[in-house]
């Protein structure tokens, strides 16, 4: 499977696949200063064709808050194989909790490919299976 891709930096590092873990990290491709309590959308320099069939699921790396101050909105993000045009770079949604600057290169989030949702069709039912877990929020009963 192949993924094509177009830089719309310079300024940062190639994306590269790593020898442990499934996702692939992400660096920004403009300098971002936020105050507390401000949005942003951090460019990310690139933009991909995905191969049919699948989504780009982008979270925040491990170390995202504990280094920039910032949380992802709304994690994970989505990107679906539409958004494939010329001027479709992918961006991050932060919003930062502490005053913060995150600079070009910075790895600020990861992605992974995964394969789209099956067809499928709701069936309406007037009952679910007998046994409960205890509702909501619950891991049952010890």
């Amino acid at each position: 499977m192949k993924v094509c891709i177009k830089y719309f930096s310079d300024r940062i590092d190639p994306v590269e696949r790593i020898s442990k873990g499934d996702w692939i990290d992400l660096r920004a491709a403009e300098e971002v200063t936020l105050r507390a309590g401000e949005f942003a959308y951090v460019p990310l320099g690139v933009g991909m064709i995905l191969p049919e069939g699948y989504e780009a699921q982008v979270a925040p790396r491990s170390s995202t808050f504990r280094n920039f101050g910032v949380i992802v909105p709304n994690s994970p993000g989505i990107i679906d194989s539409s958004y494939c045009g010329e001027e479709d770079q992918w961006r991050l949604p932060v919003y930062a909790l502490r005053d913060t600057v995150i600079r070009v290169n910075d790895r600020i989030c990861q992605f992974r490919l995964v394969e789209k949702q099956p067809e499928f069709e709701f069936v309406r039912v007037e009952h679910l299976k007998e046994e409960s877990r205890g509702g909501f929020g619950s891991t049952g009963i010890a």
